[in-house]
């Protein structure tokens, strides 16, 4: 168990020369969308943790704000009150955002507490708050964000219905509230994209888990828009950085928009400066991948909600990706690295049964994903 979990830290390190590698040269780095404290589900951001992060990784600064934390009730009064500690602990470089529940009873008046105090921006999650974009309390925070002249960040990720059409109602009636779509906006990304794709004041962050959602997301929104994002805890190193590098280059970014994305973006909401005029949305509506690399992100899309739900691989889907890494149709040096990847996967996930410690267990489960995804991330964007 220890070689199989010093293996994989081994492979994982040299995919931070990979980053090296693609970061353009003295690149900074934002990060646009991060938790910390504990969620209702079980994970947890760590103070910590997140500095070792940003500090391995050289991220200057992140947009922060609290989880689905246990002791919400009140109105995220508690939580909130963590996030505004840990922005003040970390002398600027974590910028807080408040938490507002919609459902709970003064929301804006948390929020005006919060942008007192020095929040800078307005977190809002439908899902986990069980509101929808309809909701009439809605209106009153866009106005607030409005005078304050803060940003909103609001959950665009999975488990929600269709959500373009009133949150584009409410971006007409307050453009002075600059809007960050979160999770590339992939629960309503047509439609997100057709109402938003080349407005000023409307940006769209990259925490998502899927290299080929990211590849139809550069396509449809301008690089202009666009800010670089993990959503730590749940997203984590190399893996994020790795998935919005390789996704924007295989579409065609440029060093100014990669830079851009990464870091000029989000510094000019920090800095309540104009944001770019946005271009055009960059890469193709074409997707081409060799055989061998399909399989291989077939079967990987396949084993991730098990790594989720933490079940073995019962249907031996590791065993048909290498199977498939066998193949030799042009596929380049990509099938080798796959293997690597996949083979340290296979042992270390063999193995988690074995693991009595929940801490551990937790470290054996994050090294195992972080192969897998790596491994995905290389099959969908070959030759970056």
């Amino acid at each position: 168990m220890d070689a199989a979990l010093l293996n994989a830290h081994a492979l994982l390190l040299q995919y931070d020369e990979e980053l090296r590698r693609l970061l353009p040269e003295g690149a900074d780095v934002v990060d646009a969308h991060l938790h910390l404290g504990h969620d209702i589900d079980g994970f947890s951001g760590q103070y910590e943790e997140l500095e070792q992060i940003m500090d391995r990784y050289g991220i200057s600064g992140a947009f922060m704000f609290c989880l689905d934390e246990p002791d919400r009730e009140p109105a995220f009064r508690a939580p909130n009150d963590r996030t505004l500690r840990d922005a003040e602990r970390s002398n600027g470089r974590l910028i807080p955002f408040v938490r507002l529940d919609l459902t709970a009873e003064g929301p804006i008046e948390e929020a005006v507490r919060c942008l007192d105090r020095g929040a800078r921006g307005i977190k809002l999650h439908p899902r986990a708050q069980r509101f929808t974009l309809n909701d009439e309390r809605l209106a009153p925070v866009f106005e607030l964000a409005a005078e304050r002249r803060v940003p909103i960040l609001i959950h665009g990720g999975r488990g929600l219905p269709p959500i373009a059409d009133h949150l584009s109602r409410l971006v007409e009636r307050y453009p002075e509230a600059q809007l960050i779509i979160a999770h590339a906006g992939i629960a309503d990304l047509a439609a997100l994209a057709g109402h938003f794709a080349g407005r000023k004041g409307v940006f769209f962050d990259t925490s998502v888990w899927s290299p080929v959602d990211l590849l139809d997301f550069f396509h449809q929104v301008p690089p202009e828009q666009i800010l670089y994002a993990s959503d730590y805890p749940y997203g984590r190193q190399p893996q994020s950085l790795l998935i919005s590098l390789r996704t924007a280059i295989t579409a065609g970014l440029d060093e100014r928009q990669l830079r851009d994305m990464l870091a000029g973006n989000a510094n000019r909401i920090v800095n309540g400066e104009e944001p770019l005029e946005p271009s055009k949305p960059s890469g193709s509506g074409d997707f081409h991948q060799s055989m061998a690399l399909a399989r291989v992100h077939q079967y990987l899309s396949m084993a991730t909600p098990l790594l989720w739900t933490r079940q073995a691989d019962s249907i031996g889907v590791l065993g048909l990706a290498l199977n498939a890494c066998d193949e030799r149709n042009g596929s380049g040096p990509e099938l080798d690295q796959i293997r690597q990847l996949l083979t340290a996967a296979q042992e270390l996930w063999r193995s988690l049964p074995d693991v009595e410690d929940e801490g551990e267990r937790i470290t054996h489960s994050r090294s195992v994903f972080a192969l897998v995804h790596l491994a995905d991330i290389i099959a969908v964007t070959p030759g970056a």
